[in-house]
């Protein structure tokens, strides 16, 4: 391969302008979210908007090393990266540390460390690597178990830890595989179960499996008057869908009953209509409503939020962070935040389509996907359309996890992108 004298010609400044933007609307509203009457310095660096300046100037610091290091060397050690991500998480239930019920950290004297935001990248990097082979087809059997069991082993770990929200994410990775090749009915199939999942939620086991026990028998009738060939040959196939799908709607009940913790139990059971609860676990989606609701057409302005500057929002400066954009700049300045997603998440699909190495193509996929889950999940909740479950903002929640996972999972990306000028 032929080396280029100055890398710093071939970034994507695009794509880190971008990032630096994101990163500064980040922490303005951290400081306006955490900043105390009692301070009598503008850094504080025992508050967050302190804190989070460290954890900005060390991903700089992160920025420096991963550029610096040939592109080669992420594709060559893909794998033994997923595999650290993997042991990362297994490591949780030896050595984790407890918080909010969740065993999802490593504790470091004061300093504690989430792994499964890390493990994002692991991951992307192990899925790039395996759908990147020259001989993987996608549209094989043998190969569409192999990419399943690559994202359900993280998605098993950390939803025992248990942290189902963070697990969500890597259920994002269908869109991976769906680009490169996936027949589409795995995609149909996975929303009509989630259709279907949502639908047991709001009205119950015995109502949902009597509606399908009559759709089958329809079904079969028609099948009967019309096309008794088709009845004969597949009736088999038939009774077995009917089967399993009998089992998911018993299997997500009696999870859903019984298995999910029950604040996630409580926080669903919110938005789709079957309790009220705004002083205990709705509180918090209610004062970020509230936050946004008061923002208007052009907001309050900086620093002059009333649920923002009072803390009325809780955990406002992670997973509600919005909330504080949109109060303090109102509309106007909530779809300039969500127009600059946007355009970042679409620069990077953009960037994938002109690679001319297919792992780092699919890798800027499965990374456009997690930012996509992340932005689209935490707007959600924010507004009130999604339940709480505590996934953050990439580049504008607090969070020294969070900025580094995000950081890194990006500027591999933009290495591997500016070597896409180089003979590969």
């Amino acid at each position: 391969m032929r080396r280029k004298s100055n890398i710093l010609l071939h970034l994507d400044w695009n794509l880190i302008i971008l990032y630096l933007v994101l990163i500064f609307i980040g922490w303005i509203n951290i400081y306006a979210t955490s900043k105390t009457d009692t301070s009598t310095q503008f850094l504080d660096f025992s508050i967050q908007y302190g804190k989070q300046i460290g954890f900005i100037a060390s991903s700089f610091i992160l920025i420096l090393f991963i550029l610096s290091l040939d592109s080669k060397f992420y594709i060559n050690f893909a794998s033994i990266f997923y595999l650290l991500a993997i042991f990362s998480l297994v490591g949780l239930f030896i050595f984790g540390k407890t918080v909010n019920g969740a065993t999802s950290w490593y504790a470091i004297g004061s300093f504690s460390l989430q792994p499964s935001e890390f493990s994002k990248i692991g991951i992307a990097l192990g899925v790039a690597k395996l759908l990147g082979d020259k001989q993987f087809d996608m549209s094989v059997f043998q190969n569409q178990l192999k990419a399943f069991l690559l994202i359900f082993i993280p998605i098993v770990l950390i939803t025992l830890q248990p942290d189902a929200g963070s697990a969500i994410v890597f259920i994002t990775f269908f869109f991976v595989f769906h680009r490169e090749g996936l027949p589409k009915y795995y995609i149909i199939v996975g929303f009509i179960f989630i259709s279907l999942a949502i639908s047991i939620f709001k009205f119950g086991y015995f109502p949902i499996e009597i509606i399908l026990f009559i759709l089958f028998i329809l079904f079969i009738f028609y099948l009967y008057r019309n096309n008794k060939y088709f009845l004969r040959r597949y009736w088999m196939q038939y009774i077995l869908i009917y089967l399993a799908t009998s089992v998911f709607i018993f299997a997500a009940s009696f999870s859903y009953n019984n298995i999910l913790p029950k604040h996630q139990k409580e926080r669903i059971d919110l938005i789709l209509g079957i309790i009220k609860d705004n002083k205990g676990s709705g509180y918090n989606q209610l004062q970020s409503q509230i936050a946004v609701g008061n923002g208007g057409a052009f907001g309050k302005g900086y620093l002059n939020g009333q649920q923002t500057n009072g803390n009325f929002v809780p955990e406002q400066h992670t997973d509600f962070i919005f909330s504080a954009v949109a109060e303090q700049f109102g509309f106007i300045g909530s779809i300039f935040v969500l127009g600059l997603y946007i355009v970042f998440i679409l620069r990077i699909l953009h960037i994938s389509e002109r690679q001319k190495l297919k792992f780092a193509r699919i890798y800027g996929y499965a990374i456009a996907s997690v930012f996509f889950i992340h932005f689209t999940i935490n707007i959600g909740m924010v507004l009130g359309v999604l339940p709480t479950i505590g996934i953050p903002l990439p580049y504008l929640s607090y969070g020294g996890s969070s900025l580094w996972a995000f950081t890194i999972l990006l500027f591999i990306f933009i290495r591997l992108d500016a070597n896409n000028y180089n003979e590969i």
